[in-house]
Formats: structure tokens, C-alpha cells, sequence
């Protein structure tokens, strides 16, 4: 490879939104996020039998859409890269990844301290809870299984294969109120949402406000691990030309 080829390689950018563009994305998270706190503890009524411990719901619900939105783009993406075998496509999969474990990681937090208001417990094996453990579980072992593999087309492959069968879990989630008894509460029923009207604003500016979020942050993720690779692609053949590799 010639200098002139790892200068090019050294000048190159991450692709994304412009950095206006990205501030403004990330300013309407903030008022979206704001807008969702007003409504949560300020607007919504406080409900009959558990009281303010239930405004958790709002953001509960709202992280679990935002993982369940990741780990469809982490399904997409290891399609996509199969059939592609486009890096750009590995690079959506593992950075909507890791942002899924995070929401994962608070759905369950939250998860919990409902649960120990509502039922008197931190946690029980129920379905539902069980299920989404098990989501967290396989999402980082997806992480770890990418950590273990050097060369890029072979993590990339073995990684997207991981999401695809992983992603079998996230229905299985959705579904195991329906399919199981269990303690959870089924917010949309055959006659629609199983909650007051008044409550809904707040519902549904939560789950836009944490989806705004999880777009914000999934740009950030995308540019980073672009650049990562290009450095990592960069150190290789400034070696291989140390080695001798130019001739």
C-alpha cells in the first residue's frame, strides 16, 4: 500500500449526520426528555393502588421499547451483512447492541423496584421477567463472542448469525403475558390500552423521547466504532508495511 493510500486512510472520517444536525437531534431529545418528566410526574394522575410508585411504568415501558428497537436494528443489520458483506452493516449491528444492553440493563432496574412496590419482592422467576434476563443474557454474550474473534470478516459473520437467532428471544418477550400466566400487567388489551386516558400523554412522550435518545446515541456509537475500525485497519498495514509488505 502506498503512502499516499495510508494518508487517505489516516484523513478518513466517520460518516453521519453533520455536527448540526446532531446537535439538533440531540436538543430535541432533551426537551422530548424534559417534556416526558413534566408529563410523568407532574400531568398523569397519581394511580388508585400503588401511587406515585407507578410514574416508574412510564420510563419502564419506554426503555423497554428502545432495547426492543435495538435488537431489531441488530437483526436487520446481520441480515443485511449476510447478504451484503458490507463492514457498514457489522457496524450498525454491534453499536445498536450495545446501546440495547444498556436499556435492557435499566428496563430491568426499573423493572425492579416496581416490582418490590407491587409485589414485595425485588425480583421472582416470573415469564416475563425471566424472559427479558434471558434477552440480557444473550445480547452480551453477542458482545463477548465479537471481543473473542480478531479478524474482522470472521467476527463479523459468527457476531451476525448470534443476532439473528438471538433476536428469536424479543418476541418471545413481548408475547409471554399473553402466553404465560403471569404478574405483569397487559398494558394493550384486544379493547386497546388498559390504562386511563389521562396517563397516555405521558406514555407515549416517554417512549418519543427514548426513542429520539436511542437514535442520538446510536449516530455517536456508529461514528465511533467507524473510526475505531479505521484505526485498527490503519495499524495493520502501517505493520504490514514495516514488514516489508511495500516492497
Amino acid at each position: 500500500m502506498s503512502a499516499h493510500g495510508l494518508a487517505n486512510l489516516a484523513r478518513g472520517r466517520a460518516k453521519g449526520l453533520p455536527a448540526g444536525r446532531q446537535g439538533g437531534l440531540a436538543v430535541l431529545a432533551a426537551m422530548l426528555m424534559l417534556a416526558a418528566l413534566l408529563a410523568a410526574f407532574v400531568i398523569a394522575p397519581e394511580e388508585a393502588e400503588m401511587g406515585d410508585v407507578q410514574r416508574i411504568f412510564y420510563f419502564h415501558v419506554a426503555t423497554a421499547w428502545a432495547a426492543f428497537l435495538a435488537f431489531f436494528l441488530v437483526f436487520l443489520g446481520s441480515v443485511a451483512y449476510l447478504r451484503a458483506r458490507a463492514l457498514g452493516w457489522d457496524v450498525l449491528a454491534v453499536s445498536a447492541a450495545e446501546i440495547g444492553v444498556v436499556f435492557t440493563t435499566l428496563t430491568l432496574a426499573s423493572g425492579s423496584i416496581w416490582a418490590r412496590s407491587a409485589w414485595g419482592t425485588w425480583w421472582t422467576w416470573e415469564p416475563r421477567l425471566t424472559t427479558t434476563l434471558m434477552l440480557w443474557l444473550i445480547y452480551v454474550s453477542y458482545l463477548l463472542l465479537r471481543a473473542m474473534v480478531e479478524e474482522p470478516d470472521r467476527r463479523a459473520a459468527f457476531a451476525a448469525v448470534f443476532g439473528i437467532i438471538g433476536f428469536v428471544d424479543v418476541p418471545i418477550v413481548f408475547m409471554s403475558i399473553r402466553w404465560w400466566r403471569t404478574l405483569h400487567p397487559q398494558v394493550v388489551g384486544t379493547e386497546g390500552f388498559n390504562m386511563e386516558a389521562a396517563m397516555l400523554p405521558a406514555l407515549f412522550l416517554s417512549i418519543a423521547a427514548f426513542t429520539v435518545v436511542f437514535l442520538y446515541l446510536l449516530l455517536l456509537r456508529t461514528g465511533l466504532e467507524r473510526s475505531q475500525q479505521e484505526m485498527v485497519e490503519l495499524r495493520r498495514r502501517v505493520r504490514w508495511l514495516q514488514e516489508g509488505g511495500g516492497g
